[in-house]
């Protein structure tokens, strides 16, 4: 009978694991320096500290699209935001602050691909941890039927 109650628990443990992993899909379409930097890259570590606190864990998937994709080009001078001196001065630690939610928190980036194509951006010149998906629409819908809860960034 022990092994039976055993058994339960740990089957019942398993089968409510997935209530300590909360989800959230960022969609980003903010072109604000600014609003990058306190709204997504603080955002994500304040939201993943909270969830740590309670025993909880936070995974999140980025859409990025709208004025969102000039943060995730390697080389601003071959986009439409090469007049940007604000980002290019910060390009470098934008960039590595993302790589390090990446390897820090598990987020994914996922990019929209028909803004890429009307914006003229190669996929050779995003960063290297941000994925290609058909449209945001489609990430976003994905996600939200995966039980993601919807965070706009805009």
């Amino acid at each position: 009978m022990k092994k039976f109650v055993l058994v339960l628990v740990l089957f019942l443990g398993l089968l409510n694991a997935d209530g300590d992993v909360k989800r959230a899909v960022f969609d980003l379409t903010t072109s604000d320096l600014t609003t990058i930097e306190k709204r997504l890259i603080k955002g994500i570590a304040f939201n993943n500290a909270h969830y740590q606190t309670v025993f909880k864990e936070l995974d999140i998937v980025v859409i990025v699209h709208g004025g969102a994709y000039k943060f995730f080009v390697k080389d601003i001078s071959k986009t439409k935001c090469k007049e940007d001196k604000k980002l290019q001065a910060k390009a470098k630690e934008i960039h590595e602050r993302l790589a390090s939610l990446v390897k820090t928190y598990s987020v994914k980036f996922l990019m929209c691909g028909v803004g890429m194509k009307a914006r003229n951006i190669a996929k050779e010149n995003i960063l290297e941890f941000v994925e290609v998906i058909p449209s945001a629409m489609i990430g976003l819908i994905d996600a939200q039927n995966d039980g993601y809860a919807f965070v706009p960034i805009d």
